[in-house]
């Protein structure tokens, strides 16, 4: 999947999630430059934003826009941002309206990142489609063919239930996430990479089942986040893996916001 943005904007972007910053910069509309730094991990995060943001060539004319689940570390993302570049981050849902309309209960609790991703898939896409963002959690959500935001399911993510069996047994070893060797583990390691890695498709194969069963169509369904490639890589249901889809979703909503506004 492409990830331009149709607008010759000088911009930085920066998603924080509940494990990483991501980053990148679009110069004349192509997303470059991506960088991630992981949330625990961020000693130099002040450092990262200046580099990455002295890849632009006018920086007069360049912003700063956002998408946050994490509220901490988002202060502290606005706070070295500042500092690096003299510029406010604009956060999307706050600073900047959402980049598609949202049809669940209560729209200004649905997550930033859920919204940001879908919008970006369809805009690509222009048909219903589905998310699947696999990070610290794994959220699947759907957009219908008119591009609204309908709603979706939130999993614990591969490391998560990885953890969560290490954590919270007697037995069970600390693993790291890789894509498994066959079907049948025949170790515990094994079994327990087997069982997260086809435990995350078959739920979201059911999901998408189900989705296409209320939709009364099929929706393509795209893959992004962190595990993305590992969990989902090669699997016949996936469409495309856009890793970034965030950080074009986040783009996409301000220039959105920008043109509506005329600002």
């Amino acid at each position: 999947m492409s990830t331009d943005l149709h607008m010759d904007i000088n911009l930085l972007v920066i998603n924080v999630g509940n494990s990483r910053i991501a980053m990148g910069v679009f110069l004349g509309g192509e997303l470059k430059y991506v960088r991630r730094v992981a949330v625990d991990q961020r000693e130099d995060l002040e450092g990262v934003i200046a580099e990455t943001w002295g890849q632009m060539t006018d920086l007069e004319e360049a912003d700063v826009a956002g998408a946050s689940v994490n509220p901490a570390v988002a202060d502290v993302v606005a706070k070295a941002v500042f500092r690096a570049t003299g510029k406010t981050v604009q956060w999307v849902g706050k600073d900047i309206d959402l980049p598609m309309k949202v049809l669940t209960e209560k729209p200004a609790e649905t997550g930033v990142d859920r919204v940001c991703v879908l919008a970006a898939a369809y805009e690509q896409m222009q048909k219903a489609c589905v998310v699947v963002d696999a990070g610290t959690a794994i959220t699947v959500n759907l957009c219908n063919d008119a591009g609204e935001f309908l709603g979706g399911a939130i999993t614990p993510g591969a490391t998560m239930m990885l953890d969560m069996l290490h954590d919270n047994t007697a037995s069970l070893p600390a693993v790291t996430l890789v894509v498994p060797s066959g079907a049948i583990g025949k170790n515990t390691q094994e079994a327990m990479l087997q069982g997260v890695y086809y435990g995350a498709r078959g739920i979201v194969k059911e999901l998408v089942e189900n989705y296409a069963t209320e939709l009364g169509i099929w929706p393509d369904l795209i893959c992004t986040g962190g595990d993305a490639e590992t969990l989902f890589g090669g699997w016949e249901l996936v469409h495309a893996i856009s890793p970034d889809l965030v950080l074009y979703g986040i783009g996409l909503a301000y220039t959105n916001h920008h043109i509506k506004h005329g600002t």
